[in-house]
């Protein structure tokens, strides 16, 4: 159990990042929020599916791909730059109990997976992710409540009224940042994020999506947003993983190029005329003409 405070609006919460225990068997809130924003991100792809002239059985068979891409995809990202450690003893890499995931990873992770299985299966790519690529963003926004039962993620220090203190943070205060006074509160980084990307989830839901006309148009749109968030809510943070011993953060770096490449897409899409491709017939499980007479 951990007390939140927040001085200077004068409310403290008692946080516990373990939701119930199982015997001896611990189950955390950053795991049950993680599978809640799964659960709920799938159910309303199915349900929009047919509004979008979308598959429903197409969405499950992108879950079955993206959700367990994303696991392995975040776990890879953070082992990566965090191999120094990770080196000295291969087996903490299964050791994800102990924390250690990066959003960017699963997300190259799960847009992998979508990437192979459309490439099997015979189905444009563009079409698929213009789809999905609006839930990323509810997902993030909920997932990152993980973060504060977890009190992780934080930033610098604030005299922002809504700036946020407990043991645990005083504590990563004084060992890992010196320069910073571990009695301040700091910057509620994981809330910053979570409400950009809900932000996000609700501009490509009903702005974009509903009026796109070119190919990764969604996608794209979705990269430089989430690109801009992040580029500069990272740089609040205290714990960003770096490129080796620089001082160069790596989810900013990747956050430039989101934008860049997102920009790029869109600009190279409407140059060459890159006109959305509607599914092919094999992608419904019935033919939507026959479905339409039921």
């Amino acid at each position: 159990m951990c007390e939140v405070r927040f001085p200077f609006i004068g409310i403290t919460v008692q946080v516990d990042p373990v939701a119930f225990r199982i015997g001896t068997f611990e189950v955390y809130w950053y795991g049950i929020l993680i599978a809640a924003a799964m659960i709920l991100c799938g159910l309303l792809a199915v349900k929009q599916a047919k509004a979008n002239k979308f598959s429903e059985d197409l969405v499950y068979d992108v879950l079955l791909v993206a959700l367990p891409s994303a696991i392995i995809g975040a776990r890879l990202y953070y082992v990566a730059c965090e191999w120094s450690y990770y080196s000295q003893d291969i087996r903490r890499i299964f050791d994800t109990r102990s924390g250690g995931l990066a959003v960017y990873g699963g997300i190259l992770g799960a847009v992998l997976g979508t990437y192979i299985m459309c490439r099997i299966r015979k189905l444009p790519i563009s079409t698929v992710l213009d789809y999905c690529i609006i839930y990323i963003p509810l997902g993030q926004a909920i997932g990152r409540w993980g973060n504060f039962f977890n009190q992780e993620a934080f930033g610098t220090t604030t005299t922002l009224p809504w700036g946020m203190t407990s043991q645990r943070i005083s504590s990563y205060l004084a060992q890992y940042c010196p320069d910073l006074d571990p009695s301040m509160p700091v910057h509620p980084t994981f809330l910053y994020e979570s409400l950009c990307t809900t932000a996000i989830f609700f501009v490509l839901l009903l702005a974009v999506r509903p009026n796109s006309t070119h190919r990764f148009e969604t996608t794209s749109v979705y990269m430089i947003l989430y690109g801009i968030c992040r580029f500069f809510i990272e740089g609040l943070r205290t714990d960003s993983l770096y490129i080796g011993s620089t001082n160069i953060r790596t989810s900013q770096l990747l956050s430039l190029i989101l934008v860049f490449a997102g920009l790029t897409i869109i600009l190279v899409s409407h140059l060459k005329d890159w006109d959305r491709i509607a599914l092919p017939e094999n992608a419904f499980s019935r033919k939507p003409e026959a479905a339409a007479k039921k």
